[in-house]
């Protein structure tokens, strides 16, 4: 409909046209990120692209809790090696989306080394170790004691390229979100962050 060629809209949307050839196929289904990245690049909705109703959304499952005792974050693994922990967050519209994660050598913020993106701000801080951020076409050594933010829609990796684990604490404000994620395999940070919104309520009242 918009007249674009599979590689026009594969570098619109800054995935590889053999990837979008796959999705396009049905051999490969997108990512979170992915899928983020083909309907804000054709100005859709994810409800267009689904072919789902305009209805209002249900809300997001959120963590509510004063204290989260250590024992009761919520965790998760990726295959490649990083490890992330659900931090506590109020159930509000709009809340930050917090997780401290873990990092071990060689591992990426996407299973496939394939930059993300999404809605929100994104803010960091590095905690232990060293983490090289792709943003866009820049690169930026993130080392204990840094901190840094940008604008999640820019495409963004984390790699870390060092012999030693890296760790750091991330909050991302405003994120929008998208479809739940329900398979048992997390394989982006976009993932992890539609998972950990989907999980159950927990009770107020712990101080």
């Amino acid at each position: 409909m918009r007249g674009l060629s599979l590689r026009a809209t594969a570098s619109q949307a800054g995935i590889s046209p053999s990837l979008l050839s796959q999705v396009e196929t049905g051999k490969v289904q997108p990512s979170v990120s992915t899928l983020y990245a083909l309907v804000s690049s054709l100005e859709l909705s994810f409800d267009q692209i689904l072919g789902l109703q305009p209805d209002a959304p249900a809300p997001r499952r959120r963590r509510r809790a004063t204290v989260q005792a250590a024992a009761e974050a919520p965790v998760m693994e990726m295959e490649n090696g990083v490890t992330w922990e659900g931090l506590a967050v109020l159930d509000r519209p709009g809340d930050v989306d917090a997780l401290l994660a873990t990092y071990a050598p060689g591992a990426a913020s996407a299973v496939d080394g394939t930059q993300m993106r999404h809605s929100g701000i994104e803010h960091g801080y590095m905690i232990t170790g060293e983490l090289t951020l792709h943003l866009d076409r820049e690169t930026h050594r993130l080392r204990a004691g840094d901190s840094f933010v940008f604008d999640a829609g820019r495409q963004h990796l984390y790699v870390n390229e060092t012999d030693a684990p890296a760790k750091g604490v991330f909050f991302v404000v405003g994120r929008s979100g998208g479809p739940a994620h329900t398979g048992a395999q997390v394989r982006t940070a976009v993932d992890v962050l539609e998972a950990m919104s989907a999980l159950p309520h927990r009770d107020e009242g712990r101080s």
